[in-house]
């Protein structure tokens, strides 16, 4: 067993195995066409996985954690929006510090302006939570 063996997790050893027979048999096959490139990109996949590329298709189709196109663009516009957010709080957070550091009074929306950066703080939250 050379070095670079003994360093592979046994996981890894036992990926590129068949999968078990199963009791019923093989019931459908399906063939999937893809174009040179989506084939490349599959195959290059698949190799850094360690699995075959009929592995890698049916256990990305079958996980149900993976996400949608849809989903993926939805959580995609959901950050752009929390970007935007943020710039306006730190906007007004620097506003708020300018004011203070004046030696003014603290100013009364500044309560308002840290709730805000809580609810922000909490919808970046509950999107990372959706992503995951």
């Amino acid at each position: 067993m050379s070095e670079e063996d003994e360093k592979r997790s046994p996981v890894s050893r036992l990926s590129k195995r068949r999968r078990a027979n199963s009791p019923a048999g093989t019931k459908k096959r399906r063939d999937v066409w893809v174009t040179a490139e989506e084939e490349a990109a599959l195959v290059a996949k698949a190799a850094r996985q360690k699995v075959t590329v009929p592995n890698l298709l049916l256990s990305a189709a079958l996980s149900e954690s993976s996400e949608t196109p849809t989903e993926r663009r939805a959580a995609m516009a959901e950050l752009m929006a929390i970007h935007t957010l943020l710039a306006r709080v730190s906007n007004n957070v620097n506003q708020i510090a300018r004011h203070a550091n004046a030696g003014d009074e603290f100013p009364h929306d500044a309560k308002a302006a840290l709730a805000y950066v809580r609810e922000v703080a909490v919808r970046i939250d509950r999107t990372i939570e959706g992503l995951m």
